[in-house]
């Protein structure tokens, strides 16, 4: 048997191949020096058997120790004619709650890429937990997952320790322990105080720059200055925007019906659509892709713009500004230059007003009223950048 690793050996080892810690247990460096720790178990006899690998997990998460401790649970479950992957007591591994979780949970989040974006992180970010028996997980492990992100993305950072807290209190109920280890109350004494998010509101173009800032936008030639127009002129998100496909729109009826599954709120949307809309739906169409249900497509086959083709379009003519900002430019205008109710503007901005006792009787979207706002908002956009437009209620 060779010598055995060292943690600072670990650190060290530069050379590519096999290095072994004895009784199976490897640690792989590729050629690109990543590392990795693999158990190496022989299924039936030496003889007559074939020998089987399972990872560990990479050297940059799973310390020495810990991998040690699973390579030592993975034998004995081993030797016992179990899988080594599967646990005798139970007891769920971090990955294998959080998966679960996330399976559980799935239905009630809004939109798959909700799910997507907790499965990403939990799988980027707490790898090292995810081979982790829930009942063996401590502050500390808990920590370890964050102190490399906890400065430099202060923001994910905080999204990720809130997502593992959630399982770990799945863990809690579920009796696999007593505590949670993620809470915040432990945590914030073995972390270094994060950044404060500067970030604040999105950054909106006042809305007596609009019209200029019109003017220059028109005089593009791109399907991304296009999308950026209807998304301001229909006061949309970018998302929403950009999504659009050709069986929203309703010609006849001059609306375009945003479905629920795209809407952050969950809710169908209808957008009264205006005269420009319109042009800009005639100027889109010699650009539309066969096979693609998109009014503005992007480069690749079957998908729409992408948000940074309205971002650096947006910053080639005013440059700090965001295009989810132009909602705030709206609603500023709207309450400033008219006398439109509150409820109404809000809705044009498919935002929920009131109690849900109010929002039953409430069944009605206003469309005719709002529509009347929208052609004046696009009145304005092509006006003089001092002249203000008057809408009565």
């Amino acid at each position: 048997m060779g010598q055995k690793l060292t943690a600072a050996r670990v650190r060290s080892i530069t050379k590519p191949g096999r290095h072994g810690d004895g009784d199976g247990l490897l640690l792989f460096v590729d050629a690109h020096g990543r590392k990795r720790w693999v158990l190496r178990l022989w299924k039936g006899s030496r003889e007559a058997g074939r020998l089987r690998e399972y990872g560990l997990g990479s050297a940059d998460h799973v310390t020495l120790a810990q991998a040690r401790d699973m390579a030592a649970m993975m034998r004995a479950r081993h030797r016992e004619g179990l899988d080594p992957r599967q646990d005798r007591s139970g007891v769920p591994t971090f990955g294998e709650l959080a998966d679960r979780y996330i399976q559980t949970h799935r239905a009630s989040w809004k939109n798959q890429k909700h799910a997507a974006q907790w499965d990403m992180t939990l799988r980027e970010y707490a790898r090292q937990l995810r081979p982790m028996r829930v009942d063996h997980i401590r502050p500390a492990d808990v920590v370890a997952c964050l102190e490399r992100i906890w400065l430099d993305i202060p923001e994910t950072a905080r999204r990720v320790r809130g997502r593992i807290s959630l399982v770990m209190d799945a863990a809690v109920a579920a009796e696999y322990r007593e505590s949670n280890p993620a809470e915040w109350r432990r945590l914030k004494h073995l972390l270094p105080a994060s950044p404060q998010l500067t970030r604040g509101h999105m950054a909106a173009l006042p809305y007596r720059e609009a019209p200029a800032f019109l003017t220059r936008l028109r005089g593009l030639e791109s399907a991304s200055a296009l999308c950026l127009e209807w998304a301001i002129l229909t006061a949309s998100r970018s998302g929403e925007a950009i999504g659009c496909e050709w069986s929203e729109i309703d010609l006849e009826h001059k609306v375009w019906t945003v479905p629920a599954r795209r809407m952050k709120s969950g809710r169908e949307h209808r957008v009264p659509l205006s005269g420009r809309c319109l042009e800009i739906l005639d100027r889109v169409r010699p650009m539309r892709l066969v096979g693609s249900p998109f009014v503005f497509p992007g480069g690749r086959r079957g998908r729409p713009l992408s948000d940074m083709a309205l971002t650096m379009c947006l910053r080639g003519i005013a440059p700090g500004y965001t295009v989810h900002g132009f909602r705030s430019t709206f609603r500023d205008w709207a309450g400033d230059c008219t006398t439109t109710p509150r409820e109404i503007v809000e809705a044009a901005l498919a935002h929920v007003i009131g109690d849900k006792a109010e929002q039953a009787y409430r069944r009605g979207d206003a469309l005719e009223r709002r529509r009347a706002l929208m052609d004046a908002w696009e009145l304005y956009l092509a006006a003089a950048s001092d002249n203000v437009v008057r809408l009565r209620g």
